[in-house]
C-alpha cells in the first residue's frame, strides 16, 4: 500500500491490480508461412493442429505458439532459422498465432528419436493473454509405447497428467493435441532452470 504527504495530510491509497499489456502479436511476431515447417504435401509431411483452451474450456483468439523439433532422422538441425521460408531448408523452428476460434496449425514431419529409444517429441512455447511469461511444453508422438514409458519428464508424472502431453494420430496422419492453459486435464507446463 502506497502512503502519500500531501499538505502536511497522510492520505492513504489503494494498490490498483496487476495488469498485463497487449498482446501485440499481430504487429511483428506472426509472419507468412511460420507453421510451415515443410511445404504442404511436401513427402513425408503431418500436420499438427489442435486448439489453445482456457480454464473453462473456451478457445483462446490470441495465443501465440511456437515449436522447435529434430527433423525425421533425429538430427538437431543446425540451420540458421529464418523469417523468410525458402521451401527447402527445414529449420526445425515455426511460429502461429491461432486464429478467432483458438485454432492452430503447423506443416512439419514427424520428428525422429535423438538417441535410440528415445521418445520423439516437439518442443512447444505458448504466449497468450493474462501471461506474465511464456509457457513452455512437449508434445509427444504416440507410437513407441516403450519410449514414452521409458521417456524421464513423461515417468515423472502421474498417468493422467502423461496423456496431456501425447497426440493422438488420426486416419489421416495428422497429430492433434490441444493445449489446455487450466483446468481440468491441463497441460503439464515445464520449468527449466538455468545452472548457476
Amino acid at each position: 500500500m502506497s502512503t502519500e504527504n500531501v499538505n502536511s495530510t497522510k492520505t492513504s491509497l489503494t494498490e490498483t491490480p496487476a495488469q498485463t499489456i497487449g498482446p501485440f502479436y499481430g504487429f511483428a511476431l506472426p509472419f507468412e508461412k511460420g507453421g510451415e515447417l515443410v511445404p504442404p504435401g511436401s513427402p513425408d509431411s503431418i500436420t499438427l493442429h489442435g486448439t489453445v483452451l482456457d480454464g473453462h474450456g473456451d478457445p483462446i483468439p490470441d495465443a501465440l505458439l511456437e515449436i522447435w523439433q529434430a527433423d525425421a532422422k533425429g538430427n538437431v538441425v543446425a540451420e540458421t532459422g529464418s523469417l523468410v521460408r525458402d521451401g527447402r531448408t527445414f529449420t526445425g523452428w515455426g511460429r502461429v498465432a491461432v486464429g478467432n476460434t483458438g485454432k492452430y496449425v503447423f506443416t512439419t514431419v514427424n520428428p525422429g528419436p535423438t538417441e535410440p529409444g528415445k521418445a520423439p517429441f516437439i518442443a512447444v512455447t505458448v504466449f497468450a493473454r493474462g501471461l506474465l511469461n511464456r509457457l513452455f511444453t512437449r508434445v509427444y508422438l504416440p507410437e513407441d509405447a516403450e519410449a514414452l514409458a521409458n521417456d524421464p519428464v513423461l515417468s515423472a508424472l502421474e498417468p493422467a497428467r502423461r496423456k496431456t502431453l501425447v497426440a493422438e494420430r488420426l486416419a489421416d496422419g495428422s497429430l492433434h493435441w490441444d493445449i489446455r492453459l487450466q483446468g481440468e486435464d491441463e497441460t503439464v507446463f515445464l520449468d527449466f532452470h538455468g545452472q548457476a
